[in-house]
């Protein structure tokens, strides 16, 4: 019977109309406890009831906490840091940023960094500080390499990661054609072509730079 405490706190609180979000929670908190179970118990419980009956995708409940970040000033922060930095370099900045993308999604961190997890808020502002001063189309042009940047990282650098989906996709449809492949090779195969996108996209970002800096010597 003390369970259905519960049902009383629910009542109770939209009465008084308090939060329906709190009120629920302290309900289940009210039952759980009187069923004998433990607050980390209870909050277990909530987390798998979560993760098992989402409709929404977890990576877009980061955009709101992204833009309440944005709004607090994080894109100026990005940028008063980086003109603080004399040798940085929108060129060096994206190539770092490729090397640990790729890296990242090759140890299966693939929702770590993002378009709108980091180059939008972070990466895309670093970037334009280091290479200020810039003109309308050169800006557009080094956030679009900034995108570009991340997408490359991450498609080039995930495949090494043996558990992937498209890994796993591939074991498949040979497995079913009879043909047996270890996820392993397959990984161990991608790692040239990691190696090489990073070699190729390194030196694109590294001549970037040169298109750059006339503009910023014209300027000064």
């Amino acid at each position: 019977m003390l369970t259905l405490l519960g049902v009383a706190v629910i009542v109770l609180g939209f009465a008084l109309r308090f939060n329906p979000l709190l009120v629920v929670i302290a309900a289940a908190m009210t039952s759980g406890l009187a069923a004998g179970l433990t607050a980390v118990e209870v909050l277990a419980a909530f987390g798998k009831a979560f993760n098992t009956n989402r409709y929404v995708s977890v990576a877009w409940l980061v955009l709101p906490a992204i833009g309440v970040l944005e709004r607090a000033g994080l894109r100026e922060q990005a940028r008063r840091t980086i003109q603080g930095l004399r040798a940085a370099t929108a060129g060096r900045i994206l190539l770092a940023y490729l090397a640990l993308r790729q890296i990242a999604a090759a140890l299966g961190l693939t929702q770590v960094a993002g378009q709108a997890q980091t180059v939008r808020p972070l990466l895309a502002p670093m970037a334009e500080a280091a290479a200020d001063p810039l003109s309308d189309d050169d800006r557009q042009r080094v956030r679009a390499i900034s995108a570009a940047t991340d997408n490359i990282g991450l498609f080039f650098g995930e495949d090494i990661f043996l558990a992937i989906g498209s890994i796993l996709l591939i074991v498949g449809f040979l497995d079913q054609s009879g043909i047996t492949v270890e996820p392993l090779a397959l990984s161990v195969w991608a790692i040239p072509s990691a190696i090489a996108a990073f070699l190729i996209h390194g030196a694109r970002l590294l001549l970037f730079d040169r298109t750059l800096k006339p503009q910023a010597e014209d300027a000064a």
